[in-house]
């Protein structure tokens, strides 16, 4: 009687094949957003801050995980996941917004910058129809995918960098985003910044440095009190010191524009002390993906 010495080894193969078509799915995009995913969730200021949004994230990225391990589509695993990510996203930015908030409320230095450093959570709109009209006309010629991944990256950054501003207590304005140092982070009537301010502008050069297609316009402003001739002075010269802690931390020259106003364009009167000290500022303005910036 002849053994068939064939059919273990047949009976191995078939196994195997049976194994791997029993594995779940996966794309790079969802590889991605559960590297995220998991960022989100050893964030410890996402429990504090951002319980709601935490669990919206983590039920979207349940749909997507659900979606591989069902072997679905790979079209209906990236939708999935790309939505799960946009939640983990909002997540982040909630949970540094509101943590960034908390540090503020707690520190009696900075309550009277709050009234010139709110942000708000309006986007930009003039900005954003713009991009939006340049990926409606790719789309219209037929290249949806590359108008999707455009978008996509241009939310991305634009996510990014906010989030990333979150901590110097960024303000969206017509003229773009907008970051307010106020008379408390230099020393009295001197142009020198304190610890803090240059704490501040230290973070903000690494914000820059991480979206070199940004720029930014420094503009210097002081109170009534004092000389016109003085007051433009020492405006310039505070618009002067940013500039000179952006570029020593490695920003090139060319993205930092800078300007004095003296008394100019106040933001409060000038009748008390507290109105005055309003309006001894620096505005550091960030551009939009262009490297524009809206002038006065």
């Amino acid at each position: 009687m002849k053994k068939n010495y064939r059919l273990p080894a047949l009976l191995t193969i078939a196994a195997l094949i049976g194994a791997c078509s029993s594995m779940p799915a996966s794309t790079s995009l969802l590889d991605q957003t559960r590297s995220d995913y998991a960022a989100a969730q050893g964030n410890p200021k996402t429990a504090i801050y951002a319980p709601l949004e935490m669990k919206q994230a983590s039920d979207a990225m349940e749909n997507a995980n659900a979606a591989a391990r069902a072997n679905d589509s790979d079209a209906k695993i990236d939708k999935l996941a790309y939505l799960a990510r946009q939640k983990i996203a909002l997540t982040q930015e909630v949970a540094k917004q509101k943590s960034a908030e908390a540090d503020v409320a707690n520190s009696a230095k900075e309550r009277d910058q709050m009234i010139l450093i709110q942000r708000t959570n309006e986007a930009d709109q003039a900005r954003a129809s713009a991009e939006n009209a340049q990926i409606a006309t790719r789309i219209a010629k037929g290249d949806a995918a590359e108008a999707q991944r455009q978008m996509e990256e241009a939310q991305a950054r634009t996510a990014s960098l906010e989030a990333q501003l979150a901590d110097l207590a960024a303000k969206k304005t017509e003229r773009g985003i907008v970051i307010t140092l106020g008379d408390v982070l230099f020393a009295t009537d001197q142009a020198q910044l304190n610890p803090d301010g240059i704490r501040t502008a230290q973070k903000l050069a690494s914000v820059l440095q991480q979206h070199p297609q940004r720029s930014v316009l420094i503009e210097g402003f002081t109170d009534s009190t004092g000389s016109t001739a003085h007051n433009q002075e020492l405006s310039e010269r505070r618009a002067g010191a940013v500039f000179s802690v952006l570029t020593d931390m490695g920003v090139a020259r060319e993205r930092v524009a800078m300007r004095g106003y003296g008394e100019a364009f106040p933001v409060a009167a000038n009748d008390t002390n507290q109105s005055r000290q309003l309006n001894r500022r620096v505005e550091i303005y960030i551009s939009d993906n262009n490297g524009q910036i809206a002038q006065r």
